[in-house]
């Protein structure tokens, strides 16, 4: 279809877009290496299928914001097929050979395809594109306080502007460039639909008309492509090709919240944490570039949805821009992310769960904290009650370890000692051991345990905090030290399940320790309640069946563990009602209190997180909330007597117990 020059020309054009395109490419190859750790490339064949799922079907997208997930697949599922519609009007062009166009029915669907994709992406952007430039929600951008490159204000737009202009001009052109095709033919085909219905519009058009139309819908089609490549590596585009670099190369991790193994033994560690982006991991550099600027980790994100400072979208982007304005992996956290922001988080992992390309922002916030907390002694003065609390005492309480058991005064709560081989070992966990409200937890447990015979032991004076507060402050010394000890303890107890009555707790023994050489079978309480019920060893009494109960998930139960349907199956056993709330199982909102926030006041905000989280529970209209953590409790007990509020606040086990006959 080309002349001779045209294709000369193409070449030469081609050949220097690519020059510039791989120079970028390598320039972001440069970046992401320069980071901690290697690649394992071996995890690839291990995620084909999830791959599949994930990228293939656009998964993640559709978990938030449902139209525009849905517009974001036509264009995505358009491009897919468009790998093939390229490269076969390619062959067209410089042979005159239509690929597929002869080939029965394959090539009949072929073109249906390519007809019906066509006008899906152009549908699709343009709709994107009135949504983003004209609707302009909140959801696309960020407040004024948040730290944003103030070059990323203005570029997330323009960058918008290019990319849809390229994407509309690309597809459309290909459409009109096919039409003359269809027209010069002189006859319509059924397999193109849309095509045909506008190719019927040059109908009577001089036939070298349609000729220099169809050269050059061609130059703009295929030559916009040319021109957007050496664009590429610095446009937010370049998600297309990072996203499933992700979701094939992420570490593999047991919990969206598991953190990395630091040896504090080891005599040769001089950096802890990311002073600097070089010391994130490799694959902490490249969310920068997977980051498609989409704003939904910020949306769903407790600390900004309360006005703190926090956005981990910014963080992101950050992170691009810096590298997009010559910038290296040099620079110091502090310049892409506030401290005051890095304190906000709370570790709830719902940017985390909710990022369509699989970031991880809530893991570089931590490294910063354990940089901030181990090398710089920055850390709020409020959490130095706690540290020395474990330091000491061995719980953040600063309570004596010689009070451990007085929650159980006045009950048959058997200790390991007295106890050698259980079936299950229960870790009490400090909270329910010290804290006057959390005690009753324990206590309802405990009654329950006893009611179903169950044959248990609990450490007792032998039990530590796990080290969850003092690793997510970022005090891996504090959690070294605790970890180690409570490691050698359980490894000499050999326990064959442990139930714990905390989600940190369960996820720390479940997921950290073992990196220290402890490999257990952990269930959380509600879970264990389950088997119970259904072994028949606890009968309720279901005659006050009036109870309307909202469950919140704690986001160490829920996202970081999936445990989200045991809780529930517990109120629904004790004959509750449940009424869920709008944001609930791996979308629920934070109570506010992980990632140390149980131990120091909230930054600035328009809101505390847990009255935010109170107020959806009143719009349920229940009469209690259930919990299935001990720092839930705390937090939604603090919200509903600051509203003076008459409904009630108990964990799941307490429920149950007083339902048990």
């Amino acid at each position: 279809m080309l002349t001779l020059v045209e294709k000369i020309l193409f070449v030469i054009a081609t050949l220097a877009s690519l020059y510039f395109t791989y120079k970028g490419v390598m320039r972001i190859v440069g970046h992401i290496s320069s980071g901690q750790g290697k690649v394992n490339w071996s995890l690839i064949w291990k995620r084909v299928w999830e791959l599949i799922v994930k990228v293939g079907l656009f998964q993640p997208v559709f978990r938030l914001r449902l139209g525009p997930s849905i517009l974001h697949a036509l264009i995505g599922w358009g491009f897919l097929s468009f790998l093939l519609i390229n490269l076969a009007d390619l062959i067209y062009a410089y042979t005159g050979w239509r690929l597929l166009d002869n080939t029965g029915l394959f090539g009949d669907v072929y073109r249906l395809i390519a007809d019906i994709a066509n006008v899906a992406i152009i549908v699709g952007i343009v709709a994107m594109a009135f949504r983003r430039f004209i609707m302009r929600p909140d959801t696309l951008s960020t407040r004024e306080t948040t730290l944003l490159n103030p070059k990323a204000r203005i570029g997330i737009t323009r960058d918008s502007a290019i990319v849809a202009t390229f994407i509309f001009v690309h597809n459309s052109m290909r459409f009109l460039g096919e039409s003359f095709n269809l027209a010069l033919a002189g006859h319509t085909d059924s397999w193109q639909p849309t095509i045909s219905a506008v190719s019927a519009l040059w109908s009577g058009v001089d036939p070298s008309v349609l000729v220099l139309g169809e050269h050059l819908a061609f130059w703009l089609s295929i030559g916009a492509v040319v021109a957007f490549l050496p664009y590429f590596p610095y446009s937010k585009h370049i998600h297309l090709f990072f996203a499933p670099l992700n979701f094939a190369l992420k570490p593999e991790r047991k919990s969206i919240g598991e953190l990395g193994y630091v040896n504090l033994e080891d005599q040769s560690i001089e950096q802890f944490g990311a002073a600097k982006m070089k010391d994130l991991g490799w694959e902490q550099i490249m969310d920068s570039y997977a980051c498609i600027m989409c704003f939904r980790c910020q949306e769903v994100c407790p600390a900004y949805n309360t006005g703190k400072l926090l956005s981990p979208a910014a963080l992101e982007i950050n992170k691009r821009y810096h590298f997009n304005g010559g910038g290296t992996t040099d620079v110091a956290m502090t310049e892409l992310i506030s401290e005051e922001a890095v304190w906000a988080c709370t570790s709830c992992g719902a940017c985390v769960d909710i990022c369509p390309v699989g970031n991880e922002p809530m893991r570089d916030i931590l490294d910063i904290r354990r940089n901030l907390s181990m090398m710089e002694s920055a850390f709020p003065k409020q959490l130095e009650t706690a540290f020395k609390g474990m330091e000491r005492n061995m719980n953040p309480w600063n309570i004596s370890q010689g009070d451990r058991m007085k929650w159980a005064d006045g009950m048959s709560v058997p200790t390991i000692e007295q106890n050698a081989e259980p079936e299950i070992l229960w870790w009490v966990g400090c909270a329910p051991a010290t804290d006057s409200r959390a005690q009753k937890t324990a206590q309802a447990f405990a009654k329950i345990l006893n009611a179903a015979g169950v044959n248990y032991a609990v450490l007792g004076k032998n039990e530590a905090c796990t080290g969850d507060s003092a690793r997510r402050a970022g005090r891996e010394d504090i959690f070294f030290g605790l970890a180690t000890q409570n490691v050698e303890i359980l490894n000499e107890v050999a326990p064959k399940r442990i139930v714990t009555t905390c989600p940190h707790c369960l996820h720390t023994i479940k997921n950290e320790y073992p990196a220290f050489g402890g490999n257990y079978q952990v269930i959380h309480h509600t879970q264990l309640i389950n088997e119970l019920v259904g072994a028949g060893k606890i009968s309720m009494n279901l005659e006050d069946d009036n109870m309307k109960v909202t469950f919140h998930d704690p986001c160490y139960l829920g996202r970081h563990n999936q445990v989200f349907d045991a809780p529930r199956d517990a109120l629904n056993s004790a004959g509750a009602l449940t009424i869920e709330m709008p944001r609930n199982s791996a979308k629920s909102f934070c109570c506010g209190a992980g990632g140390a926030q149980m131990w120091k006041e909230e930054e600035e905000g328009s809101a505390r997180v847990n009255e935010a989280r109170f107020a959806e529970v009143k719009a349920t209209g229940a009469d209690t909330v259930a919990v299935g953590c001990p720092f839930c409790l705390t937090m939604m007990t603090d919200a509903a007597k600051g509203e003076d509020s008459q409904i009630q606040v108990k964990d799941v086990a307490e429920i149950v117990a007083e339902r048990m006959k």
